[in-house]
């Protein structure tokens, strides 16, 4: 029996894996969970699955959940420490880090150094600190299983083939609710258009960054560091009806990539069984009632976000960290209306052209460039909204 850490236990990625507990109470137990401001969701999941310990936002809410949660016999921790808490656990054999943002960077290598198992949906680690996660994962033999549908596509068309043979790596990208959208209308599109995603249902931020195509340049990073690709080999492909989720192309020209519903239970239980797979008694792919397939390279026109990201990771050092803290901030400025989606690839833009690039060698480099970035971001929007 696995025994579970679940970081972001009331985000989708969260609520999906605590879905496949319920189904496999024999297989998995959760010993720790971590949550934001869904507080009533967190109280029907302690009351489900009688976590020992739990991690929320701040001192405040913990203090307020521990109150209603008078006869459970449960921990209430909060902020980073409460994470790292929740990650650590000595009785955790396996961490679903899903953790929305850069929050997830602490924890998530905290239970790496434990030797924790990571089943990784949350891409910030990976591209902020990319070498020296898993730089620390190897020291302490540790598997980082992906979680994300294109990560976990591509890592079952690798097995069974060598490092060497491969060409690229082809990652897909629905294209989001824009798709379709004339680039000259995109200055105009509202918040609850962009959060209208034709496949997946996600968190906020995530959506944002599928609409403006952040998320896949966040995937091409993360997908460098967790396969060890150069990046010149990772490739982006626009794939509207989502059903080949990633593929690898070899030397021989042979393609091989995973194909399946829009369901993310499907690579979480798969990131939380490997090697062997679970009956999820899911509904199958009807290839007939799908139809086409079509792919198209992605407009670097309409879709500049994309370029950023490649470029971040090409400069290397400081940049991905500015690049995904600046995008941070920029997303909630859109969400919050201070600024129109359009502005969004502006203000990564500036920000990292005002970067000076330091080099990255410890966390606290990482962490200084993000700090400086959003201090950044943030004086621009407000300026901005002035």
């Amino acid at each position: 029996m696995k025994h579970l850490a679940i970081l972001g236990s009331t985000g989708s990625i969260g609520v999906n894996t605590l879905d496949i507990v319920r189904q496999f109470p024999e297989e998995f137990k959760i010993i720790s969970l971590s949550a934001g401001h869904n507080i009533e969701l967190l109280k029907d999941q302690i009351n489900r699955f009688r976590p020992k310990v739990v991690s929320v936002i701040n001192q405040e809410v913990a203090t307020n959940l521990q109150k209603s949660l008078s006869g459970l016999e449960v921990e209430i921790l909060y902020g980073v420490e409460g994470l790292i808490q929740v990650a650590t656990h000595p009785e955790v054999t396996q961490v679903v880090s899903a953790i929305v943002g850069a929050v997830g960077l602490i924890p998530t290598l905290s239970a790496i150094k434990t030797k924790k198992s990571i089943a990784l949906a949350n891409k910030e680690p990976l591209v902020m600190a990319g070498k020296i996660v898993m730089e620390e994962a190897k020291r302490n033999g540790v598997q980082i299983l992906p979680v994300d549908s294109e990560h976990s596509a591509i890592f079952q068309s690798l097995i069974g083939h060598r490092k060497e043979d491969i060409r690229r790596l082809i990652l897909t990208a629905s294209g989001g609710p824009f798709l379709n959208l004339p680039i000259s209308k995109l200055h105009e599109v509202t918040v609850k258009e962009a959060l209208l995603h034709p496949h997946w249902e996600m968190g906020k931020k995530i959506t944002i960054d599928s609409a403006s195509l952040m998320n896949k340049g966040l995937e091409v990073i993360e997908a460098h560091w967790l396969f060890d690709i150069p990046i010149e080999k990772i490739v982006v492909q626009i794939h509207p009806q989502s059903v080949v989720h990633s593929m690898v192309e070899y030397i021989d020209g042979s393609i091989i990539g995973q194909m399946g519903i829009p369901d993310m239970r499907l690579p979480i239980s798969y990131a939380l069984s490997f090697p062997k797979r679970m009956n999820l008694k899911m509904a199958s792919l009807d290839l007939s009632q799908v139809g086409s397939l079509t792919f198209s390279p992605p407009d670097p026109e309409k879709f500049p976000c994309l370029r950023l990201a490649y470029q971040s990771i090409e400069i290397g050092e400081t940049m991905p960290a500015v690049l995904n803290a600046a995008n941070e901030m920029a997303v909630n400025g859109f969400l919050e209306g201070w600024i129109k989606f359009t502005d969004i690839p502006l203000l990564i833009q500036r920000v990292m052209g005002e970067h000076e690039i330091k080099t990255a060698r410890t966390i606290e480099d990482i962490l200084r460039a993000d700090q400086w970035a959003r201090e950044k971001t943030k004086a621009l929007i407000e300026a901005k909204a002035r």
